[in-house]
């Protein structure tokens, strides 16, 4: 062997044992999902403090760009609507909550109302108005209902959750309203993650940051299979990108007069950028066969380690809808809710984008929503329950959802009669 040729050799064996080590520029770059603004306004000036948010967030989004990242889209989140729709007749009320979803499409920024109930003694009036919201296509409008806080479970809430998701789910094309509604649990404000993001109103103009990061799970896991050290290996790739991320976020508002409220480097994943496929890459298996706890477990792990100011989920999304191998999984039937709900309980997220059957009744969704606000108060971790039952659909169907979903084979729900 030539003298070339051994040297080729050696880099070859050593190239993998040095990969921990390569810089980001070296490895896959995730996608910056959301840069979120939180925002108080009024009933009367709400399209200028809009418009002064697009432009500061703007920027923001430029600093990212410079620092060779592409972002996805800029997103504003209001306090919680009641608060500026009270005293509002129902007309009036509908009119300025439409005109938010119409300056959102001329500035091109995607808007969140908030919660319809903060707490479990709010009244349930703007519940009817959210749903009229939701129900309707178009508007672009998210928004969410808080089922679990620091005091308890909040379980009028958890009602009232299950009867928007009944209700929209009748009334929207396909049921795909509820794409835009979650109900949340044990999530702390100032989150970037859509539906579920929501501030309490009051305080300094605030923003954070949420990346689309499922490709770097994907680029560790293909090369780390040992959980004694994967977990430190992820950190670290993730790691990179966040600081990056962070230090141009930082940068775009020093002297701004807007709070950074942080960073969460939950992997999300979008369509062929799978989660799900990084997690088989470290199991070998299926999506849902034994191990899977586990490697939900260490990349959650994982990403709290991340050293950034963290805020919002912080763990692992499992959307079922929204990634292209559990979508496929999930028809396939190899996980289905009891699964999502076991692996919520070492990861964060909740329960995201569950197809279920038209005819499932209003009691099963808050039994569904229930469970969640329950694992998440016992173990203080923030969760999300996002339901989507299918009008005129059964156990058995294909779902006829579009946009961001995907369509899969509607599955019983486990205790159920089967056919």
């Amino acid at each position: 062997m030539t003298r070339s040729k051994c040297v080729l050799a050696a880099v070859m064996v050593l190239v993998p044992l040095a990969w921990p080590a390569l810089g980001a520029v070296d490895r896959p770059k995730p996608k910056v999902r959301a840069i979120t603004g939180f925002i108080t306004i009024d009933a009367k000036s709400y399209p200028q403090q809009i418009e002064e948010a697009v432009k500061f967030l703007s920027q923001v989004r430029e600093s990212v760009k410079n620092a060779g990242y592409d972002v996805a889209g800029i997103r504003i989140s209001t306090q919680p609507f009641p608060d500026y729709t009270s005293g509002l007749s129902r007309a009036d009320a509908l009119k300025l909550l439409r005109g938010i979803g119409d300056l959102a499409a001329k500035l091109q920024f995607a808007p969140n109302i908030g919660p319809a109930m903060s707490k479990d003694t709010d009244g349930t009036g703007p519940v009817d108005l959210l749903t009229e919201i939701l129900s309707t296509p178009g508007n672009g409008l998210n928004a969410n209902i808080v089922t679990a806080g620091d005091d308890g479970i909040h379980w009028n809430s958890v009602r009232q959750a299950a009867r928007i998701i009944k209700t929209v789910g009748e009334r929207s094309p396909h049921g795909q309203g509820n794409f835009n509604f979650a109900a949340i649990a044990m999530l702390k404000p100032y989150g970037p993650f859509y539906p579920g993001a929501w501030h309490p109103g009051g305080g300094p103009r605030s923003f954070a940051i949420g990346l689309e990061a499922a490709n770097v799970v994907m680029d560790v896991f293909a090369h780390e299979h040992d959980p004694r050290t994967a977990g430190k290996a992820l950190t670290d790739a993730l790691a990179v990108h966040a600081r990056a991320v962070e230090a141009a976020a930082m940068k775009a508002a020093a002297g701004s007069g807007w709070a950074y409220a942080g960073i969460d480097p939950t992997p999300a994943p979008g369509g062929q950028v799978s989660i799900g496929a990084a997690i088989e890459a470290f199991t070998g298996a299926p999506f849902g066969s034994p191990g899977t706890e586990t490697a939900s477990g260490i990349i959650t792990r994982a990403v709290k380690a991340v050293p950034v100011k963290q805020t919002g989920y912080s763990g692992l999304m499992i959307p079922v809808l929204e990634d292209a191998l559990l979508t496929r999984r999930w028809t396939e039937g190899t996980y289905g809710l009891d699964s999502i709900l076991a692996y919520s309980a070492v990861c964060a997220g909740g329960v995201d984008t569950v197809p279920l059957a038209g005819d499932t009744s209003e009691d099963a969704i808050a039994r569904i929503v229930g469970d969640v606000a329950t694992l998440a108060f016992k173990w203080n971790k923030p969760l999300a329950a996002r339901l989507l039952p299918s009008p005129g659909k059964k156990a058995g169907d294909l779902t006829e959802f579009s946009g961001a979903l995907a369509n899969a084979v509607i599955q019983p729900l486990i205790g159920s009669p089967r056919r």
